[in-house]
């Protein structure tokens, strides 16, 4: 488990209650919502009501253009061609789009290039084999907004391109019949966070000269699918489509929406934001990701069920596939970085031969929230690399690339993902430059936004059923997190063969069952009777017609962690791992806190984070760390390949400063060096 700054939100509790009568809401979903941001009545009506509004279309530089150039060229019966992208959004734009023209009897194609062979956007051996099936006009979705070259070219052929995207656009601007893209800087949209699939929807309401409110029950579902998938911010006109399109998903989803949900085991009537990312989206993005987009796209298209579930098991299948891949990746990973001490670096660079380029960008938000710094993964193929980065909010991941360009082939993204390919002979200079950009910035550890604090006897299925006040839950409006301080671990209970934890935590005369998952028993940071505060969301488990309360933790410490001087270790100790000078006197622990480290490791084996979690808030991290290190270095302690540490059959007395690092230390701080200026 990854360590996180505990942020609580600020809240004003009168104004919080305030609300809740003006607005007659619930009195916690009123707190919470006023912690982030919501003070005003009108706004926390506005943002709970169900009512539709969407930003007019005709707000968006050219698409009235746009419109008038596929219209023009739907009279004249010139074949189109849909040009989208292999991601989620990408396909369902392409689906919509699509469905809309062939829906007007429009003669029209699809075409969505392979990520592995062709890449992102659009190319010109493609524009050759459109141009070869007779395409008059291209219209992208959810790309084309940096394809200046590929673009000149299709027009030198005698084609026409119009652009529809939401990506940021370089410097100019291609050279398309029309170009709709919210971030164009002569944009006038009132409302630019919105996805391509979004784009291609408010053209398709301009292309049928109808209101978004009027069109949106047909393509809410594709939509709500493309929002979430692409991480837009649950916000404004973002939150009532996904409001819509959950409604419609319970109702009467599309046929190929509706095969997904069943080949995935998603109950219509529970159907929530979080069900749709973690059950619908996968599985389209899958097989952009192993293969070709064309099973996803076909089976959103598709009007038969039967036809419909073939392909929605087929996705299912290569989405299994891609988990597998994604859990091999990741401890080849980990293994590398683990060996090469990538992990004491402020930004994580790690590089395998032949990673599947579909999945390394999952793998590196896996890596980014194992280790809690900004990973790239960088797949090797022979003399090139390329591959993706995750970061967390506060540091620029595309900045951080920017600062290194000179050692890059390409590179593009935004602060929190990006994507970049480099020689494999630059690989190190890559890394040391990002790192160097890192360390000139200020540091700011990952944070934890805690909405409020919950007593446990005030977990119920009240708290719950307020919480779902405030749903759609997703990105910009994220489950709420409640911080429950002081319990006991009781009990530890694997599930599911091991692969989970159920927790039974007591505080006062109250207790609670929790959920951990992800985490073994063997990983597992903390013993039977410590002392812990939790990080906890709160939901409505339903079962054979049964409700019941499940609480699942998201984060865990021990109680009276210090935040600030445990990010201060942190960061010494990396520091220090990365032969940087730093302040001894966080480093160097005293004979007696070595020797207790000791003693805790001699009464049993442990895994390495339970060593480290157990002495946070006494030895300190960075002495336990460096005292783990001198254990092992005077051969008192062993680790094994599963970093169970435990004591060795040695029997001889020994100075500590027969140990290498102890002594460099010890030497150091007897002269009173090592100190950062």
């Amino acid at each position: 488990m990854s360590f996180k700054k505990w942020v609580i939100a600020e809240t004003d509790k009168a104004l919080a209650k305030t609300l809740a009568e003006e607005c007659d809401v619930d009195p916690i979903a009123a707190l919470i919502a006023c912690g982030r941001g919501y003070t005003d009545p009108g706004e926390l009506e506005q943002f709970l009501s169900d009512e539709i509004m969407i930003s007019d279309p005709h707000e968006l530089a050219d698409i009235e253009k746009a419109a008038e150039i596929i219209n023009l060229a739907a009279a004249d019966d010139i074949l189109i061609a849909v040009y989208g992208d292999y991601d989620c959004d990408g396909i369902t734009a392409t689906a919509l789009l699509y469905d809309y023209l062939s829906g007007r009897n429009i003669r029209a194609v699809t075409y969505i290039p392979d990520r592995l062979s062709e890449g992102y956007g659009m190319n010109k051996a493609a524009v050759d084999r459109l141009n070869a099936m007779g395409v008059g006009l291209i219209v992208t979705v959810d790309n084309g907004i940096c394809c200046n070259e590929e673009i000149e070219y299709a027009r030198s052929l005698g084609m026409k391109v119009v652009v529809t995207d939401h990506h940021i656009p370089s410097d100019k601007l291609p050279c398309a019949e029309a170009v709709v893209d919210p971030h164009r800087e002569d944009c006038a949209s009132s409302y630019k966070q919105i996805c391509g699939a979004e784009v291609a929807f408010k053209l398709v309401c301009v292309l049928e000269g109808r209101e978004p409110e009027e069109l949106l029950d047909r393509y809410s579902d594709l939509l709500t699918v493309a929002v979430i998938a692409d991480v837009m911010p649950l916000e404004y006109e973002n939150r009532c489509i996904v409001k819509a399109g959950l409604k419609k998903l319970r109702r009467n989803p599309r046929t190929g929406i509706a095969a997904i949900m069943s080949v995935a085991g998603i109950d219509r009537g529970n159907i929530t934001a979080g069900r749709v990312a973690f059950g619908i989206c996968p599985r389209i993005n899958a097989a952009g990701r192993m293969d070709t987009a064309e099973p996803a796209l076909k089976m959103l298209l598709c009007d038969n069920m039967m036809d419909a579930l073939v392909f929605a098991n087929l996705l299912d299948e290569e989405n299994a596939s891609r988990q597998k891949a994604e859990k091999n990746i990741l401890n080849e990973a980990v293994g590398i970085i683990e060996k090469n001490g990538y992990c004491y670096n402020r930004v994580i660079v790690v590089q395998g031969e032949g990673w599947h380029q579909g999945i390394v960008g999952i793998v590196a938000a896996r890596i980014c929230e194992k280790y809690g710094k900004p990973a790239i993964l960088l797949s090797v193929d022979g003399d090139t690399a390329s591959g993706s980065g995750r970061s967390y909010k506060g540091f620029s991941l595309y900045n951080a690339i920017k600062s290194a360009e000179e050692h890059t082939l390409k590179f593009g993204g935004h602060e929190l993902a990006a994507g970049v390919a480099l020689k494999t002979a630059d690989i190190d200079n890559f890394r040391n430059a990002v790192n160097a950009y890192a360390e000139e910035t200020e540091y700011r550890p990952p944070e934890l936004k805690i909405d409020c604090r919950l007593n446990p006897k005030g977990l119920s299925l009240d708290v719950a059923y307020a919480v779902k006040e405030l749903e759609p839950f997703g990105s910009g409006n994220p489950m709420p997190i409640f911080g429950i301080y002081g319990v006991t671990l009781q009990k530890i209970t694997p599930i599911a063969s091991g692969k989970h934890l159920r927790l039974l935590f007591s505080k006062e005369n109250n207790s609670f069952q929790s959920l951990l998952f992800g985490v073994t028993p063997e990983d597992f940071c903390f013993n039977c009777g410590d002392m812990l505060d939790l990080a906890v969301t709160l939901d409505v488990n339903i079962y054979n017609g049964s409700e019941s309360l499940s609480v699942q933790i998201k984060n865990m410490r021990l109680s009276g962690t210090d935040d600030d001087v445990l990010f201060k270790q942190l960061a010494a100790f990396d520091e220090y791992m990365c032969n940087k000078t730093v302040d001894i006197s966080l480093m160097l622990p005293s004979r007696a806190e070595v020797g207790t480290v000791y003693k805790f490791i001699t009464a049993s084996a442990a895994c390495k984070e339970r060593v480290k979690y157990h002495f946070i808030n006494t030895v300190g991290y960075s002495k336990t760390m460096i005292a783990i290190i001198t254990l092992e270095e005077l051969g008192l302690v062993k680790e094994d390949e599963k970093h169970i540490i435990s004591a060795a059959s040695v029997h001889t007395k020994t100075e500590l400063t027969n140990s290498e690092t102890y002594r460099f230390l010890y030497e150091r701080s007897e002269n009173n060096e090592g100190r950062s200026q």
